[in-house]
């Protein structure tokens, strides 16, 4: 038996197209050919469970070899098989109307899995690497007789009688030039570990293409001779795949490991399995977040039936859950999915909002177990919590029973009990609730102190994404208004409508500012002499909330760029009550400059603002002073 053909695609240049574009990725040739394998051993256990084979199945197993002095790579199953005419109609008629349709098509794609995903071309991702390929394949069917296809990568196409003995498929790649760093081991076994590391049919990796059976060891399982041990065998059944009533902790944990054999331990998880209205699994691990957001991303791994797809799941995944880690299995997202597909696909969009409320539940259903084991991983799940309550309003409503503000103290408050907490004391003549906050309580240790006096709680606002979340806050919690701790003198943070009076005179309130302008010489410090309680300190360096704010989300990319360009411009508030003040005044005009810096840098120095030469300066003048 043999026969010559041409391949329908009707273009001549259909190879070359494939092998260019597909270049950059030419390393999914081996997911697309092992998925192939793995459905071929899928349908005919599926024909046997209904009685339409009644062969021995078997163990259903992919192998995947290479050797590298003939430079071939083979793909063999136990699967289903083909007869001559199933390879002239599965193999030879590729779906195109044409060559311009192709053309029009292949444009508009954006990566490899898009053309592939179009064009039903997996098998033929065989060429990117190969410049001829083998089909050795023997159909389930009784009487079958094994055939043989043969392309150099042209349109030509031979079949003849094939030599294969048992049921199932050898796909052989003739490995071209440009592609030889293919005939490695370890670069094999890095492709398989990424994307083949979860089928569900055993995949087996060795270095000889010679696959004879010999009888089955213990277990029941094919037994090879004149091959090296495998290295590389799978996990046919993941946790994903199971039920939460079949797993322990130590399942998860140990998972978890697998997966990211570097990290620390994650703090809980979600297992996710629904099958209305689409189909998804998964399990979802909270990690210890770090402060470096960036770090985190792009630790979520989405399968299609356990063929891993990619890592970026932006459009699957809530962006506020992109750190999360962990796994999610849709067959409903198919294997050669493209950007475009994530984004405009109504499933994935129910994905997303199904994830985002699974995540709210696991959270109040913790929450509400055991309050003080939640508060204790507060620090660590805070960032994942503020971050998608900022971004989605839906996530917000949910959040805002299990949500927690944590103050100077590390007493921790749920929105509610905050507000019943500060109402009283922290209410401004205008009848708004102040929430202060502190973002670094080292620096503004004095600030606190001073606002601790008038008895004002803190809260602590310290992480990257605080100063969103600040803002959410003001726009969500009716008649409240937040203000750093160090955003004005404490006296000055509430207006309660009250005042104190200044003991200086219209003229030596006057003398106070020239004295102080002349001395800092800085056209960004606006000097302002005020009446403040005699115990808070001489001199206070401020700036004003609303300006820090917004240089603040503008260093974070908050599309507040002008704000960012503009310099810093700060409020030096001379408490004109104070001793010093007056001891100042009755000074020579030198003492009342020396004074008057010092004083300045103090309040500087408070803040972390004095360095460099201006910090040696003001240590010589203390030495000199005292």
């Amino acid at each position: 038996m043999q026969e010559k053909g041409t391949i329908s695609i009707h273009t001549e240049n259909i190879f070359p197209i494939i092998k260019k574009f597909l270049y950059s990725d030419n390393e999914i040739f081996l997911r697309e050919l092992v998925s192939n394998a793995v459905d071929a051993v899928q349908k005919v256990k599926r024909l046997a469970a209904l009685g339409h084979y009644n062969g021995e199945v078997g163990e259903g197993l992919v192998q995947v070899a290479f050797d590298a002095e003939n430079k071939t790579i083979t793909i063999s199953d136990n699967g289903i098989g083909m007869t001559a005419d199933e390879i002239k109609k599965y193999i030879n008629q590729i779906a195109f109307s044409g060559a311009t349709e192709f053309l029009d098509k292949f444009k508009e794609a954006k990566d490899a899995n898009e053309l592939i995903g179009k064009f039903g071309l997996g098998f033929y991702s065989a060429f990117m690497v190969a410049d001829k390929v083998e089909i050795n394949t023997k159909s389930y069917q009784d009487d079958s007789v094994p055939a043989r296809w043969i392309c150099d990568g042209s349109t030509e196409f031979e079949i003849s009688a094939g030599d294969r003995e048992t049921r199932g498929t050898d796909i052989i790649l003739h490995v071209n030039a440009e592609s030889e760093e293919f005939l490695d081991k370890y670069k094999l076994q890095g492709i398989l570990d990424k994307y083949c590391k979860f089928l569900p049919i055993t995949v087996q990796f060795g270095t000889k293409t010679e696959w004879a059976e010999d009888g089955e060891d213990e277990e029941g399982k094919p037994k090879h001779k004149d091959v090296e041990v495998p290295n590389y065998i799978n996990n046919t059944t993941p946790i994903w795949t199971k039920t939460p009533t079949e797993l322990t902790d130590e399942d998860y944990l140990n998972f978890y490991k697998e997966l990211y054999p570097m990290s620390e331990e994650p703090l809980f998880w979600i297992h996710l399995n629904v099958d209305y209205p689409f189909n998804l699994t998964g399990v979802l691990y909270f990690p210890k977040v770090k402060n470096d957001m960036d770090m985190q991303r792009n630790k979520i791994k989405l399968f299609s039936r356990q063929v891993f797809i990619t890592d970026e799941v932006k459009d699957v995944v809530p962006e506020f859950l992109m750190l999360l880690h962990g796994v999610l299995d849709s067959p409903d997202i198919p294997l050669n999915v493209s950007r475009s597909f994530l984004q405009a696909d109504s499933n994935v969009k129910k994905i997303n909002s199904y994830i985002t409320r699974k995540v709210a539940d696991k959270l109040n259903e913790l929450y509400k177990a055991d309050r003080k084991a939640y508060e204790e991983k507060w620090p660590d799940i805070s960032l994942f919590v503020k971050y998608g309550m900022i971004t989605e309003d839906k996530f917000y409503d949910k959040a805002k029973d299990f949500a927690l503000l944590t103050n100077t103290k590390k007493e921790h408050f749920t929105f509610t009990e905050y507000h019943e907490k500060v109402e009283a004391n922290q209410k401004d003549k205008d009848g708004t609730v102040v929430y202060i906050y502190a973002s670094d309580t080292a620096k503004q240790d004095s600030f606190i102190q001073s606002a601790g006096k008038k008895g004002y709680d803190v809260l602590l606002m310290d992480s990257p994404i605080d100063t969103h979340f600040v803002s959410k806050l003001e726009q969500r919690v009716e008649k409240t208004n937040l203000k750093r701790v160090d955003a004005d003198v404490a006296d000055k943070l509430i207006d309660k409508g009250e005042t104190i009076s200044l003991v200086l005179s219209d003229d030596q309130k006057q003398k106070v500012k020239d004295i102080f302008e002349k001395s800092i010489n800085d056209a960004h410090m606006k000097v302002e002499v005020e009446a403040l309680n005699p115990g808070e300190q001489p001199v206070t360096v401020t700036m004003d909330e609303f300006m820090r704010r917004m240089k603040d989300m503008a260093k974070l990319g908050g599309g507040m760029s002008f704000y960012g360009a503009m310099p810093d411009n700060y409020k030096v508030a001379i408490n004109g009550n104070h001793k010093l003040i007056d001891k100042m005044l009755k000074a020579d005009e030198v003492l009342q400059g020396q004074i008057a810096k010092q004083a300045y840098d103090l309040a500087k120095l408070s803040q972390g603002m004095l360095t460099g030469a201006e910090l040696t300066e003001f240590v010589n003048r203390s030495i000199e002073l005292i």
